[in-house]
């Protein structure tokens, strides 16, 4: 499958050159994503719930299992959105072909690794997401404000922390602890080595338990890791 250029155009995030220079250290990778939209959508979010959460009172035991609930399910949450949702494929069906946005971005952003606005979760989904997860959370938790609105908190942090990891990743910082060295090397591997492994971000619980974690050389380079077999099209200016 051929690749086609993705080329920067209006409505995308900045595209400094320090994202992509050598000696980029954490502190200008932070102060770039802090410009971000979606920094700053997320953060607002997350202040939000926060104070909301606090203003709400009535503090109980099950505030601590929502969020032991949302930390470990995120594992899973990342793989399963990155295997069925961003690596989905078009689907045909008659005369309409299926292909949602998430995917498309992805497709892009395999494509073109370094280019922010792809790195980034779309502005469109991202604001759908935080908005719908309100009446989601309210419903999972019987319509109990409270329960809620602490799902909330730690769902936009997790979701916060996601985002600037994956940012961070794809810029030119180089890694220096033990952790963020594994996470770094695994999804450069995702991306240069074989498509169909390593899918989680922040953490890789869920590769190890559904093997998707193998040593480098356990598998061969994919020809479609740039492509995800899929011709890429150029997005809309």
């Amino acid at each position: 499958m051929a690749i086609t250029e993705v080329r920067p155009h209006r409505g995308r995030e900045p595209e400094p050159e320090a994202y992509s220079s050598a000696g980029l250290t954490l502190g200008g990778a932070f102060r770039i994503f802090c410009r971000t939209f979606s920094a700053r959508w997320l953060a607002f979010a997350f202040v939000a719930a926060v104070a909301t959460r606090v203003a709400l009172g009535g503090w109980r035991w099950w505030d601590l299992g929502i969020a032991g609930i949302v930390l470990g399910m995120q594992p899973f949450t990342e793989w399963l959105i990155h295997v069925f949702v961003l690596h989905a494929k078009p689907k045909r069906i008659g005369s309409v072909t299926l292909d949602g946005l998430l995917a498309r971005k992805h497709r892009q952003h395999h494509a073109n690794p370094r280019i922010i606005g792809l790195v980034l979760v779309p502005r469109r989904a991202l604001i759908t997401s935080v908005l719908t997860a309100v009446p989601l959370y309210w419903l999972i938790t019987g319509m109990n404000w409270r329960l809620a609105v602490s799902w909330l908190v730690v769902a936009y942090g997790m979701f916060l922390t996601y985002e600037w990891v994956h940012f961070l990743i794809h810029s030119s910082y180089k890694p220096k602890r033990w952790y963020y060295r594994y996470i770094y090397k695994a999804h450069r591997l995702h991306h240069f080595r074989n498509e169909n492994y390593w899918y989680g971000v922040t953490i890789h619980v869920a590769d190890h338990v559904l093997r998707t974690f193998p040593e480098k050389d356990e598998v061969p380079v994919s020809p479609t890791a740039f492509t995800l077999g899929v011709d890429v099209e150029e997005p809309a200016a």
